[in-house]
């Protein structure tokens, strides 16, 4: 072995040391595996909606999180017809997720029902509970079975009557 070869294999000895003393002194952290969000949906959740759509108990149904921000509960129901109550029903400053059986006239001059699911998320709500709404709206679709229209709404604009008269004809 030549004395040349012997130094590049000193050198690469001597690095491959270096780096495990590092390891030793800062060892990579370990990385919890979590859900997207972590949130919970509560048995009523789904129990209610299955009221709400297979009975028409309800015309509509509004789902809030928990204080803690970790479960998905009932916040009320109402049998009131009027979609401008509804609407008047969801909170400025706070998020929320609502069921609308919602009556619309088809292009083909028929009337139609569709279900209507709304992720309510005003843009003056905290930051942190918009993102977990938003990030555990998925969890709470897959349990929510015969959703017809999905809309996400940041202002009242977004969820007037003539707004979500367009968006359920086109689908």
């Amino acid at each position: 072995v030549s004395t040349q070869s012997t130094g590049k294999l000193n050198k690469h000895l001597i690095n491959y040391m270096n780096i495990q003393n590092c390891l030793k002194k800062n060892p990579p952290k370990k990385h919890k595996r979590k859900m997207a969000s972590g949130v919970s949906v509560n048995d009523e959740v789904v129990s209610i909606y299955q009221e709400f759509k297979l009975g028409h108990r309800f015309r509509y149904v509004i789902y809030k999180l928990t204080d803690d921000l970790r479960e998905i509960i009932l916040d009320s129901t109402s049998v009131d017809e009027d979609y401008d109550n509804f609407v008047a029903a969801l909170p400025i400053n706070e998020c929320r997720y609502a069921v609308y059986d919602y009556q619309y006239i088809a292009q083909d001059g028929g009337q139609r029902n569709k279900i209507l699911f709304v992720l309510w998320a005003p843009d003056c709500a905290k930051i942190k509970e918009k993102m977990i709404y938003t990030s555990s709206k998925d969890s709470l679709r897959k349990k929510l079975i015969g959703i017809g229209c999905e809309i996400q709404a940041t202002e009242r604009a977004e969820v007037e009557k003539s707004v979500v008269d367009e968006r359920v004809n086109r689908r």
